[in-house]
C-alpha cells in the first residue's frame, strides 16, 4: 500500500473537484440539497485548533478484496485510491475522517463519517442528500451509529433499526458505514503510520 501526502497545489485542485462532484453527479441540485461543505464537515469532525491533514491511500488489488471481505456481502467497494483526513491536537491523533458518495435509490447522497482512534464510528454529518427530503435520514436515527464498529452486528438485519418509509436511505448509509470502517481496517492510517508512510 503506497502513500502519499497531497502538495498545497494539488490538495487545492481535489478539493476543487470535490466541491464540482457535490453539484454535478445524478442530478442538478437546488441549494436545500447542499446540508455542508466539506470544509465545514471537516471543522464540526475536528474543530480548530486541531490541525487536520489530508491523506491519499492507493490500493492494490488484494487490499481491495481484503476490504471487501471485510464489508460483508452487498458492500460495494471500488476506489483504489481513497482520501481520507487525519485530525490531531498536540501530536496526538483525534480521528479520521472519510467522504462517502453513493446513490440512495436514483439520486445521491454525500457522508462524511469519522473513525475514532479505537476504529469506531464517531460521527456522520450529511453533505448532500439529493433525494427527496422526507427520505433523508434523521440526525437521531444516524447516532445509532456511533461508537459502533465492523461487526456482523453492524446490521439492518440485527442491531441497526431502519427507517420506516426510506428503506433505500437506511441500507445506503448502513453499507457507506461498513464500506468506510472496511477501508479503514485495511489502510490502518493511525497503525505505525510513521512506518508506512513512503
Amino acid at each position: 500500500m503506497r502513500y502519499k501526502y497531497e502538495s498545497r497545489t494539488s490538495a487545492r485542485i481535489l478539493a476543487a473537484a470535490f466541491s464540482l462532484a457535490l453539484h454535478l453527479p445524478f442530478a442538478a441540485p437546488t441549494e436545500a440539497q447542499i446540508r455542508l461543505t466539506q470544509q465545514e464537515a471537516l471543522r464540526l469532525a475536528f474543530p480548530e485548533p486541531a490541525v487536520i491533514e489530508r491523506r491519499t491511500a492507493f490500493l492494490s488489488e488484494s487490499e481491495i478484496e481484503m476490504a471487501r471481505s471485510h464489508a460483508g456481502d452487498g458492500v460495494a467497494i471500488e476506489r483504489r485510491v481513497v482520501t481520507y483526513y487525519v485530525g490531531s491536537a498536540g501530536g496526538s491523533p483525534l480521528g479520521v475522517a472519510y467522504f462517502d458518495a453513493h446513490r440512495v435509490r436514483t439520486l445521491n447522497e454525500v457522508l462524511l463519517i469519522v473513525v475514532n482512534t479505537a476504529s469506531r464510528i464517531d460521527r456522520i454529518e450529511v453533505l448532500r442528500f439529493a433525494e427527496p427530503p422526507e427520505y433523508e435520514p434523521p440526525e437521531g436515527w444516524l447516532a445509532q451509529f456511533e461508537d459502533r464498529n465492523l461487526t456482523p452486528a453492524l446490521s439492518l438485519k440485527s442491531s441497526i433499526a431502519g427507517i420506516t418509509g426510506a428503506t433505500l436511505t437506511a441500507q445506503a448509509v448502513t453499507q457507506a458505514v461498513r464500506r468506510t470502517l472496511a477501508l479503514h481496517a485495511v489502510i490502518r492510517p493511525l497503525d505505525g503510520e510513521a512506518a508506512s508512510q513512503r
